[in-house]
């Protein structure tokens, strides 16, 4: 059916309709499936030349078993006590990491920032992410190093400890805020003087100042959320750098994975 996985059928007419000569629409018409599933079809199996149904078929039922194979489960971690349904910190820890990759933060490093915002005192060490991610310690060391460029977690260490933890505190989104409002008024300073070279009484030159106008005001509401959160209870009682529970290793934060380890 559209949609639905390529059967040994689909793959033998794709074998006929490439000895044919057709293109990848003609042979996805024939079938009822897109081109793009055909021509993905025929990519990952050897091309146009090389493609053949039986290797095809084989190729998938070995992915198949890979993917299906059972992994151990993730070691336990005790419970802090705060009653809290650990299935539902998970889905939320997993529609979190979601958000976050729909507002452009790659996937592993979505995993690991949910993973260290959702732990009550917001920092792990690589050896607790690798343990609670399921995943190799290269994937969690270049997630931190993206997200520590972003400024989005910094390293921390103990005086007289060899460990880092790595610690995502409650001033991330202020910092991204301050980081959007440098671009923003960037681009209202180069839209300021598009409006001047083209000139503002020419439709492109109106074009520039109006968006000029229009991120100027985004500038300013920007600057007065930014102070009126810096004067609220809630910025007074923001940890300081060090601070925090300490070692968070015992604490449950579940953003452990089912799926296999990645690379």
């Amino acid at each position: 059916m559209p949609g639905g996985r390529l059967t040994d059928e689909d793959r033998r007419h794709i074998t006929a309709g490439l000895a044919e000569g057709l293109g990848y629409a003609e042979i996805g018409r024939r079938l009822g499936r897109p081109a793009s599933t055909v021509m993905r079809e025929v990519t990952r199996n050897g091309g146009p030349d090389g493609y053949s149904a039986d290797r095809a078929q084989e190729a998938t039922r070995r992915r198949a078993r890979r993917h299906g194979q059972a992994r151990p489960p993730a070691p336990p971690i005790p419970d802090s006590g705060h009653g809290r349904d650990p299935q539902a910190v998970q889905d939320f820890a997993e529609s979190f990491t979601a958000l976050l990759v729909q507002q452009g933060l790659p996937r592993m490093e979505a995993r690991v920032l949910a993973c260290l915002y959702t732990a009550d005192s917001g920092a792990l060490t690589a050896a607790d992410l690798v343990q609670r991610l399921r995943v190799s310690p290269a994937s969690v060391s270049h997630a931190v190093a993206y997200l520590e460029r972003q400024g989005m977690l910094r390293r921390e260490r103990d005086p007289g400890v060899r460990r880092e933890r790595y610690v995502a505190d409650d001033e991330i989104w202020l910092r991204s805020l301050l980081a959007a409002l440098q671009m923003n008024e960037a681009l209202a300073a180069v839209s300021r003087r598009g409006a001047e070279i083209l000139g503002a009484a020419t439709p492109a030159g109106a074009r520039f100042a109006s968006s000029a106008e229009l991120l100027l005001l985004v500038s300013e509401a920007f600057r007065q959320v930014i102070e009126q959160w810096r004067r609220s209870p809630a910025a007074r009682s923001v940890r300081q750098p060090g601070g925090g529970d300490g070692d968070d290793s015992s604490e449950p934060s579940r953003c452990e994975d089912t799926r296999r380890p990645e690379a």
